[in-house]
């Protein structure tokens, strides 16, 4: 396992506008938040793996926001990224990690990098991962943000595809709701391998997770909780006379 330092000069006196009026944003300032998020938004949500609480507690979820919404980086809602996409909540995200049971050795498929943040969270646990996702300009935040970080290979690909060039893979995790999950996908993952994702499903978002084995592979909500929804991932539609 790497452990991750991520060093954000870049962030220092950040100016932003909020409502109309110009706030500044020091470092110490976003420390507060962050911890504040812990404590409000994981502990109190059963994001009870402590390594998860601890890399989130660490990673400066600031430094993987355009520069335009960084002031929001830890408000308990979906942020938005541009062209359509957004972060999801920190309690999804931690859930998500919390319920993949991930250990110290683990190589990760992570759908729906974004701008790389989750990515960074996972490289403070697990040993590898390989993070997939389609738009290029949220990719170009994640280099930026991840530069250095090297337990963590960032792939452009269709994120319903997957990279099959690394697998086969201990874990998936799909950060975002999506109808269904690809056999492409389920593919990638060893026998025994943890899958969690969100789902979408009749209007309404919930997370859920399963294990891969010889005899097939099935998710199981466990929690109906906001989950922002990915691209691509649409269910075949049934055919209709």
């Amino acid at each position: 396992m790497t452990t991750t330092t991520l060093d954000t000069p870049s962030l220092a006196a950040d100016t932003h506008e909020i409502g109309g009026t110009t706030v500044s944003m020091a470092p110490a300032t976003f420390d507060t938040m962050r911890h504040a998020m812990v404590a409000s938004q994981l502990r109190t949500n059963a994001v009870n793996d402590q390594r998860v609480v601890a890399a989130m507690a660490r990673v400066p979820r600031e430094a993987f926001m355009p520069a335009d919404v960084r002031a929001l980086a830890y408000r308990d809602a979906t942020i938005p990224l541009g062209r359509g996409r957004y972060a999801n909540l920190p309690m999804a995200t931690g859930r998500l990690l919390t319920e993949a049971y991930l250990t110290a050795t683990d190589r990760v498929l992570l759908i729906g990098a974004a701008t790389g943040y989750t990515a960074a969270v996972l490289a403070e646990i697990v040993g590898s991962v390989v993070a997939v996702e389609s738009d290029p300009a949220l990719l170009a935040i994640a280099r930026e943000a991840l530069a250095g970080t090297g337990n963590v290979e960032l792939v452009e690909a269709p994120m319903q595809d997957g990279h099959a060039a690394g697998a086969p893979y201990d874990v998936l995790i799909v950060d975002g709701a999506i109808e269904t999950v690809p056999d492409a996908l389920i593919a990638q993952v060893k026998s025994g391998g943890r899958v969690t994702a969100g789902i979408a499903e009749r209007g309404l978002t919930r997370l859920a997770s399963g294990r891969k084995t010889d005899g097939g592979f099935a998710l199981s909500a466990f929690v109906d909780v906001e989950c922002v929804s990915l691209p691509g991932f649409d269910a075949p539609k049934p055919f209709r006379f």
